[in-house]
């Protein structure tokens, strides 16, 4: 991981932590490192740590902040080391910014280990707005694994509905316009002022995509206005969306969600550290498996089998029922 004097957009933190596995891995003394906080509410829970520490072999690298030897992911393992009566664990650097490193560890929890839950990642939402107010909803929600549409709702709720500067950056790094109008207008007169420049570069200096300054162009040389023309109502007007068969009822997680949480258990290793917890991913993933290809097997299933097989996926489907409703029993309730 390389060193930058200036602060890494969301995609590169994300691309970041999608290779992590693939960083080198060093050996560090614990009494070195410290721990200075967490993207959690409570920075650590004692029975996880116990968990990990009776695990019969070796705990995956924690992320450490090289500069300050802060742990930036793996607190409970640091614990566990510690329990274990370690003097050493395995560790991986980040090279970058304290800041950058703290973004990093609400992005790398959002997708292993203990997932964060709803609250911590706003949490999450809030501070990464307060530090840079100037990107986009998308990269926000990115990180802190929501939707942009909450972030939107917390970006309203801190800022009161007022816009931080004309430009949000997007996951890419690039600044754009909130105003759409605002980069097509700039391209136009670009455009006017210096008919040979290529596309890329008057994109670059208007803040928009060359697609769009081919748009722009293109209905310059048809006469038209370079900004984009409301929609009359008429073709505003959408039919009302039926609820579908498949649709969720009201407060249960969408299945377009399920190979997020699935992921995040497939990294806890809690569950991947042992024979028992292998067998649960595996009985995960058949499901999720059944789940994709629901319609294609009831299609291809002989018309004499759907009786048989409609009694299995009721009785399955009550097994599984009941499983949730002990595990939220045992949680006191998710």
């Amino acid at each position: 991981m390389t060193m930058s004097s200036t602060r890494y957009d969301a995609e590169y933190l994300l691309r970041l932590r999608d290779r992590l596995d693939r960083a080198p891995v060093t050996t560090v003394a614990l009494r070195d490192l410290t721990i200075a906080g967490s993207p959690r509410s409570i920075i650590e829970s004692p029975d996880y740590t116990r968990a990990l520490a009776e695990f019969d072999g070796p705990l995956p690298p924690i992320l450490v902040h090289h500069d300050s030897m802060t742990v930036i992911d793996g607190i409970h393992r640091f614990r566990a080391a510690q329990l274990r009566g370690r003097t050493h664990i395995d560790a991986r650097y980040f090279e970058g910014s304290a800041t950058d490193g703290q973004l990093l560890a609400v992005a790398l929890n959002v997708t292993h280990g203990r997932s964060l839950s709803l609250e911590e990642r706003m949490a999450a939402a809030r501070r990464i707005l307060i530090s840079h107010p100037d990107w986009a909803d998308r990269s926000v929600a990115s990180i802190a694994g929501l939707s942009p549409k909450k972030a939107a709702d917390i970006r309203r709720d801190l800022f009161s509905g007022t816009a931080a500067g004309g430009k949000r950056v997007g996951r890419d790094g690039r600044a754009r316009p909130l105003d759409p109008s605002q980069g097509r207008t700039l391209a136009a007169e670009l455009l006017v002022q210096n008919p040979a420049a290529s596309l890329r570069q008057i994109a670059k200096e208007a803040g928009v995509s060359p697609t769009t300054v081919a748009d722009v162009r293109d209905r310059m040389a048809r006469g038209e206005s370079p900004t984009l023309q409301e929609k009359s109502p008429s073709r505003q007007r959408r039919p009302a969306r039926r609820t579908s068969a498949v649709d969720p009822p009201p407060g249960m997680v969408p299945v377009t969600e399920f190979g997020d949480i699935l992921d995040t258990l497939r990294r806890d290793p809690s569950l991947r550290l042992n024979n028992a917890g292998r067998s649960v991913l595996r009985l995960l993933d058949a499901s999720a498996a059944f789940a994709r290809n629901r319609e294609s097997i009831a299609a291809s299933l002989p018309p004499h089998c759907m009786h048989a097989m409609a009694t299995l996926a009721e009785g399955y489907a009550r097994s599984w029922e009941l499983m949730a409703e002990q595990l939220r029993n045992l949680d006191g309730g998710l």
